[in-house]
């Protein structure tokens, strides 16, 4: 494939370090898993390549498209014959392969033995954090990680090798020769000595050997040197070693001079690499467009009489959604779990396989464990505290209540977070960004909680692409299944510098999230008809993922249908 040239000639030769390549080979040589390890290896270390790759090299997506698409048909072959043969080792390989190309974060996870089915959620959690390495190092270190746990579940190592991994050619690469081989002298052909022994009237003779080239300035000056592979040794020395001449030398000490300037002053140098050091690793992780941004998160204030009152207001007015959605997933939960484990479509093989032969759709499955009576999904919940929120906050409340009331009574851990810029206080070199954290995963299913959504407020502007990288960070630290990314906004973003690139830095933001594992979806507010150019930005940053309230007041009609189909995809 043209995708293979790219990835040795522009990846590996110029982004992978040899060295951490030779670390990993050593510390595989006394494991079981050496060859799933060094197939792990090379699968993750080509696709942090391929990224870096494509976005220097616009013109190769097309061709790392289609190798994707070959790829994966391939493996979701050798996954299908890998599973019926019970070779389990393969079988996860190739599913951790298809799992880190997918677009999808609901990609099919089959069933395995038991002692796999298990650590699945573990292995789907570490094989995520590849999207995050920086280097070949980093690539090694969840590598060497996931090899260590799976090293007591496999019983054995892969019987094929998709992907070769040398080892002799990194050995030799890393041992670079001494100066100690430089000076070696190659043994002789034939390794025999002469009896006779010197008496020391032998004639020696001793012939000049003259060359020339196009650099060579005087002819006498130069000599040629040449190794002799093969003859007899002898005690007979000629006069082989001889002083070193001006001429032999390839290169020229040149004499200059040097005085004082007063043009710059380097003292500080220093300190202005480490600075600079540090704005490309915020810009490497959150962004161009964010290297000046830090976030400062404010603690909450204890509710007032009113904040209550209002809260029970609200939470009046939505109680109706909440007991609706609180019955049917109640409902699909028992469903779920009195469902028939036996007869079905797909699972384990029974021993039973007469239906096969009378059955015009047999079935012939069965599933053995039983199923969780809790939801395996997280929820985080952006709010836009710009200015422009000023008469969209009242009912725009009213929606995060239904949202953190319907969670909390289905038992299903979330987050409301306010976020906004201030204008007062940015400039080219500092932009703070504060985030007002209202209801916190740790209290989200507390009893009590909620009042505290009232302190949400119109603040300044917003930064919405590094708000939704941060949020990113926070859900992955989540061990929950299924992560889900609400973004409630009124506008596009607009922040210090951020007019022009805010659009693409956001959409940005989106994709990355994506690619981690995360449903990000965008609930746009408005109080009046929504502009087709605004449509168009929505669809730029968001895709089909952006639900278009033209109405605030529709705001609970509107979400309560999300939460719905958001809780049933965390079940199914």
């Amino acid at each position: 494939l043209k995708s293979d040239v790219y990835l040795r000639a522009l990846g590996n030769y110029s982004f992978t370090n040899e060295e951490d390549i030779y670390y990993l080979l050593q510390r595989l040589s006394t494991t079981s898993l050496k060859s799933f390890s060094k197939q792990l290896f090379m699968i993750t270390e080509d696709l942090r390549l391929e990224a870096i790759i494509k976005r220097k090299r616009p013109g190769t997506k097309s061709a790392f498209k289609y190798r994707i698409f070959v790829y994966r048909k391939y493996f979701e072959s050798q996954l299908k014959v890998t599973l019926v043969k019970s070779i389990y080792t393969d079988a996860l390989f190739n599913n951790i392969f298809l799992l880190l190309t997918s677009d999808s974060p609901n990609e099919n996870i089959p069933n395995y033995n038991e002692e796999i089915n298990l650590v699945m959620p573990y292995i789907k959690n570490t094989i995520t954090r590849f999207y995050e390495t920086k280097s070949t190092k980093d690539t090694v270190k969840l590598c060497l990680e996931l090899t260590e746990t799976l090293e007591d579940i496999l019983d054995q190592d892969m019987l094929n090798e998709y992907f070769h991994l040398p080892d002799k050619k990194y050995d030799d690469i890393v041992h670079d020769p001494t100066f100690d081989d430089l000076k070696r002298k190659d043994p002789l052909q034939n390794n025999d000595v002469l009896d006779k022994k010197s008496e020391g009237d032998e004639e020696v003779f001793e012939e000049e050997f003259r060359t020339w080239h196009r650099e060579t300035s005087d002819l006498s000056k130069s000599f040629l040197q040449f190794d002799l592979d093969q003859g007899s040794g002898t005690d007979l020395l000629g006069e082989g070693v001889r002083e070193g001449e001006a001429g032999d030398q390839a290169l020229a000490v040149v004499q200059g001079s040097v005085q004082k300037t007063n043009k710059n002053d380097y003292s500080n140098l220093e300190v202005q690499e480490h600075k600079q050091r540090s704005n490309q690793g915020i810009e490497k992780n959150y962004g161009k467009e964010n290297r000046f941004a830090y976030p400062i998160f404010l603690s909450l204030e204890k509710p007032t009489y009113e904040e209550e009152k209002q809260y029970r207001e609200f939470k009046s007015t939505i109680s109706s959604y909440q007991k609706k959605l609180k019955k049917i997933i109640e409902k699909t939960l028992e469903h779920k779990k009195i469902a028939p484990r036996t007869d079905l479509h797909f699972g384990r093989l029974r021993k039973k396989l007469l239906p096969f032969f009378t059955d015009e759709n047999p079935r012939l499955f069965y599933k053995k464990q039983e199923p969780s009576s809790e939801i395996d999904a997280v929820f985080s919940l952006l709010v836009d505290c710009s200015a422009s929120m000023y008469d969209k906050m009242e009912q725009t409340k009213l929606g995060i209540t239904l949202f953190h009331e319907a969670l909390k009574s289905v038992n299903v851990a979330h987050e409301v977070i306010g976020f906004w810029e201030d204008t007062n206080d940015a400039t080219k070199e500092k932009q703070p960004n504060y985030f007002k954290p209202v209801i916190e995963f740790s209290t989200s299913l507390r009893n009590l909680s909620g009042p505290e959504i009232m302190q949400l407020q119109p603040e300044e502007d917003n930064r919405d692409g590094y708000a939704i990288r941060l949020m990113t960070d926070r859900l992955m630290t989540r061990f929950e299944n299924q992560k889900f990314l609400l973004v409630f906004s009124d506008g596009e973003p607009a922040a210090f510098g951020y007019e022009q690139n805010g659009i693409v830095d956001t959409h940005e933001a989106v994709l990355q999230a994506r690619k981690k594992g995360i449903d990000v979806i965008n609930i746009f507010l408005s109080n009046s008809e929504i502009e087709e150019s605004q449509k168009k930005i929505l669809h730029d940053i968001y895709g089909n993922f952006s639900i278009l309230v033209s109405n605030i007041e529709e705001l609970p009609n509107v979400l309560f249908p999300i939460l719905k189909k958001l809780l049933y995809k965390s079940i199914a």
